[in-house]
């Protein structure tokens, strides 16, 4: 029988973490597959299809070889350094072929899966893109990381993306524990505002925004708050990572609030710079 994350490991995965992750990548490759070439622009990106699975194949071995235990330096968690990183990445990697890179997204998602399951370490790893990560968390911020560029591959090629609740849900974790680290300082400077966010059929948490400070509280806030959202999950992480503007999303009822202050809700978004 062929152990997973979620079977041994110091630290095991939430349940399906590890399955969505297999999933998501075999999702990815068969967008691939399906394309006629890979050098079609992806809306809303400077990237061709070819560099999205380029830069994919990159992220999954880099988050497997931090998985691993292997430091790999990549940026200093500011958009700006990660853009940089980026690029360059893309510039020593030339392959744009949608059959290797398609072998090489799901083979390192393998890989992650791979070197989860056989760590004996229950510290966090230590530098991350995005700071010192538990294992699981990272593992949450892959699925993220492959979504949102599946996302952008499905669009380009004209086919069904593969987020789904479930899929959102397991995103959560990541979500929850970067935000602070993401927040924009001008946006949250002399704000003081308590939100509850519910995604819709899902979780609950609350984001509390004082002095210029975020503080994320998983589950129902302790506290009453001034504003209320709820909303679908696919559109939460489409928006969270970028890739929808919220008030189409407002627009097409996926996104609801009431409260002491429901004129928050919009400004909520951009609280936050996109992982």
């Amino acid at each position: 029988m062929h152990e997973t994350a979620e079977q041994v490991g110091a630290e095991p995965l939430p349940e399906g973490l590890g399955r969505a992750i297999r999933e998501t990548a075999e999702d990815i490759a068969a967008l691939l597959r399906s394309a006629s070439g890979t050098a079609l622009p992806v809306p809303g990106s400077e990237w061709t299809v070819g560099e999205v699975a380029a830069h994919l194949a990159l992220a999954n071995e880099l988050m497997a070889d931090l998985a691993a235990g292997r430091e790999r330096p990549y940026g200093d968690g500011t958009p700006q350094s990660l853009a940089a990183a980026n690029a360059r990445s893309l510039t020593t990697f030339a392959e744009r072929r949608a059959e290797p890179l398609a072998a090489v997204i799901t083979g390192q998602a393998e890989a992650f899966l791979d070197a989860v399951t056989r760590t004996g370490s229950d510290g966090p790893v230590p530098a991350t893109p995005l700071g010192p990560m538990r294992r699981p968390v990272l593992a949450s911020y892959l699925l993220t990381h492959m979504l949102g560029h599946g996302y952008d591959l499905a669009r380009a090629l004209r086919r069904p993306h593969m987020i789904d609740a479930a899929r959102v849900g397991l995103c959560m974790p990541f979500m929850l524990s970067v935000m602070p680290r993401v927040a924009d300082t001008e946006a949250t400077a002399g704000l003081t505002v308590r939100y509850r966010i519910r995604l819709r059929g899902g979780g609950v948490f609350g984001v509390s925004v004082a002095d210029g400070a975020v503080r994320v509280d998983p589950g129902v806030p302790a506290h009453r708050t001034d504003c209320t959202i709820l909303i679908e999950p696919t559109a939460f992480l489409l928006i969270a990572l970028g890739r929808r503007d919220p008030w189409r999303a407002i627009a097409q009822g996926q996104v609801l609030a009431w409260g002491r202050k429901p004129w928050l809700a919009p400004r909520f978004p951009a609280l936050f710079t996109a992982p």
